[in-house]
């Protein structure tokens, strides 16, 4: 760490290298990605964005046994059986949807209406490369690979409660999502790449001691120290946070994973009592290229269904008192194949389900303008869109986060209502 010349170029570099942290108990490098408010400064709710990266396989998720022959006959293998047929059948949702049993936990949250199924939607661009589907959902412009900031930044941007705290959009982990990208003030943290300087305790403290040689931060004078003054306060908020001995609430059991997904969302939900100002959280849980062998009985792909059910089920639990102010939705970039292929897998799709959880969420529905998967109805072989994906994320961000930009939120699109949420 190298002495700079000027305070605000100081500052600037901790924003660049991402030199300010705690220690790498609390937040290990698969941390979710956060943003922070001021506390009390936002009306609405905390968002948990969670990202399927892959490309989940929504047929087998949210089984549409009522599709009958036109969805056994295209999974000879990998159809999950009807209600009530076998111990790996679907869980009745509706009497034509039903969960994967890996889904289990989740059951009684939909039934008590806190969540939601949103099927045969996601992005109306018609690419199957992960890496294009996945920009141009984040990015919440289909199609279009100029946009250069994701839906939650300009969230963040047009939000009339801006605030001037340099955590404000905090980046922990490995990279930025495209989803958080935007701009933010030159005193803001953009990202940080590796929060807790890869444990190094004695680099934290040799930044901290220079940072406080710059500005004056006991009684800030001007915006600089008033800055580095949020700095310190909250780098000390969240070293107060003891993450070992956190204990979850009543009861609720998270995955230990291999993918740090049940210890991603223990965290978040920690934040979340705590009180500290969260206002957005990303977090991704990948693996779902299931091409081959995807086993979804008692392999690869219900074990990989378990955790994000598990997960999602351990955090509702911790958080029941809480979650009237959290807003949780799922996304993948796309569906799988209505057919499987020959090596007992489904190849990349369109359509798909998203997930939607939380106290304002008008749960124990399926929401779908079913297209059907009659040959005559599918997309190129795909399960058809008849719900934009960006329609179910504009009713959240204008109905539970309280923010009603959308024409900047997601340009171009007009949003059509779908009544998913209860105005907060």
């Amino acid at each position: 760490m190298h002495m700079l010349h000027t305070r605000r170029e100081f500052l600037g570099g901790l924003a660049s290298v991402g030199a300010v942290g705690i220690s790498k108990a609390m937040f290990p490098s698969w941390m979710p990605k956060l943003a922070f408010r001021q506390q009390g400064s936002a009306p609405g709710d905390v968002l948990v964005a969670i990202f399927l990266r892959g490309g989940i396989d929504g047929l087998s998720a949210v089984v549409p046994y009522g599709d009958g022959a036109n969805y056994y006959d295209a999974r000879p293998t990998l159809a999950v059986p009807e209600p009530g047929t076998d111990s790996n059948a679907a869980l009745d949702l509706n009497g034509y949807f039903g969960f994967h049993q890996s889904l289990a936990p989740l059951v009684d949250i939909y039934q008590a209406g806190a969540l939601a199924v949103v099927h045969a939607t996601g992005s109306t661009d018609p690419s199957r490369s992960h890496f294009d589907a996945m920009q141009f959902m984040e990015y919440g412009t289909p199609g279009s690979k100029t946009t250069g900031t994701g839906w939650i930044g300009r969230h963040l941007q047009s939000a009339a409660w801006q605030n001037d705290s340099p955590f404000r959009a905090v980046g922990m982990g490995a990279m930025v999502p495209g989803s958080l990208r935007g701009p933010v003030s030159p005193l803001s943290l953009r990202s940080i790449a590796d929060f807790h300087l890869k444990g190094r305790e004695g680099e934290l403290r040799r930044a901290q001691d220079a940072l406080a040689q710059l500005y004056t931060i006991e009684a800030p004078t001007d915006m600089l120290d008033t800055q580095a003054k949020l700095v310190f306060d909250t780098v000390d908020m969240l070293q107060s946070l003891n993450a070992g001995s956190y204990q979850p609430a009543n009861g609720a059991d998270y995955p230990a994973d291999d993918y740090g997904f049940g210890m991603g969302l223990r965290q978040i939900a920690q934040l979340i009592k705590a009180d500290v100002g969260l206002e957005v959280a990303c977090i991704d849980l990948g693996g779902w290229d299931t091409h081959e062998n995807q086993g979804n009985q008692d392999g690869y792909f219900a074990d990989l269904l378990g955790t994000l059910g598990r997960g999602l089920g351990a955090f509702y639990t911790d958080l029941q008192d809480h979650m009237s102010d959290v807003s949780v939705v799922t996304m993948s970039e796309f569906g799988r194949r209505v057919s499987e292929n020959a090596s007992q897998g489904t190849d990349h799709g369109h359509g798909n389900f998203m997930l939607l959880m939380g106290g304002g969420v008008k749960g124990g529905q399926v929401y779908a303008n079913w297209p059907t998967l009659a040959p005559e109805a599918l997309n190129d072989g795909d399960l058809a869109i008849t719900t934009d994906y960006r329609d179910v994320l504009a009713e959240v961000v204008a109905q539970r986060l309280k923010n009603p930009a959308l024409d900047q939120v997601f340009p171009n699109f007009t949003p059509t209502p779908l009544g998913l949420v209860i105005p907060r």
